[in-house]
């Protein structure tokens, strides 16, 4: 059974990506937003607990390599993988990634898992990507298959819910819940109004902020050979219009998730009973 690791202090702040359905974007909006904050002098840490694919881990692991063959002084952040079942490692690296940083940024897999859910408990935000479908919304909330009107949240908005109401009990901090709306579609449709009305309805109901996020671009895809982002702008030479799009996009999001500036990005010190909440 999972546990959480004693306290550190000061304690980052510590921004988890996590959603249990796969295919969201979520480890390139994790990627992007480490880089994003480490380009802005932040001392960036990222944990990536889907040992499995390891999409995070490996598109560090690009960067890093890019940096050793071109030279390019490019903001990389420190990065560990968990090996998916040890209590040990986990506690290990999460105490070795957040001696000393300002942002410790956790990419889950899409799939339940007990560190996942250990690692939203313990979130000073908590970033949910989902794609512009039902498809997606069905996994925090149940729609009227008529109506399209909200019949009652799901069991993961259910979890999330609980994990945040436990967390203000052990320690009093409040877990900031976003839901980050990846791969909009750039022309208005009906069932984008459709899902955004009934984002709106649920987010009342449990509580969670709702933010644009990153597009369904090409250009996201050819950048994890590389390591890069567009944060990176300097390493493409000439940029097209999708590229000058994507770089807005990301500006827009990072605003909207209305993380505090380095220096200042401090959370609240877990309390050790956190340990028994999320076991």
């Amino acid at each position: 059974m999972a546990t959480a690791p004693a306290p550190l202090v000061p304690a980052p702040h510590v921004i988890v990506f996590a959603n249990e359905k796969g295919g969201t974007g979520k480890s390139t909006t994790a990627v992007h937003v480490a880089i994003a904050l480490a380009a802005k002098g932040a001392r960036v840490a990222c944990l990536d607990l889907d040992h499995r694919q390891r999409t995070v881990g490996r598109y560090l692991d690009n960067r890093a390599e890019t940096i050793k063959r071109t030279g390019a002084a490019l903001p990389m952040p420190v990065h560990a993988t968990h090996d998916g079942h040890t209590d040990g490692v986990f506690e290990e690296l999460w105490h070795s990634l957040s001696d000393g940083a300002d942002f410790l940024v956790v990419d889950t897999p899409g799939r339940d898992d007990p560190y996942a859910r250990l690692a939203a408990s313990l979130a000073t935000t908590l970033v949910t990507p989902m794609n512009d479908s039902f498809v997606d919304f069905d996994l925090i909330g149940q729609v009227d298959p008529e109506t399209f009107k909200v019949t009652r949240p799901s069991f993961y908005a259910e979890l999330i819910w609980d994990a945040r109401k436990q967390r203000a009990r052990a320690d009093g901090t409040t877990i900031d819940w976003v839901v980050l709306r990846n791969r909009l579609q750039h022309i208005e449709a009906r069932n984008m109004r459709r899902v955004s009305d009934a984002l709106a309805q649920l987010s009342k109901r449990v509580g969670f902020r709702i933010i644009p996020g990153l597009g369904e671009r090409v250009v996201y895809r050819e950048l994890f050979p590389s390591g890069l982002t567009m944060i990176d702008a300097k390493m493409f030479g000439s940029m097209g219009l999708s590229h000058v799009a994507a770089r807005q996009e990301l500006r827009e999001m990072m605003a909207a998730l209305q993380l505090p500036e380095p220096g200042t990005a401090q959370s609240a010190t877990p309390d050790p009973k956190l340990a028994e909440v999320a076991a």
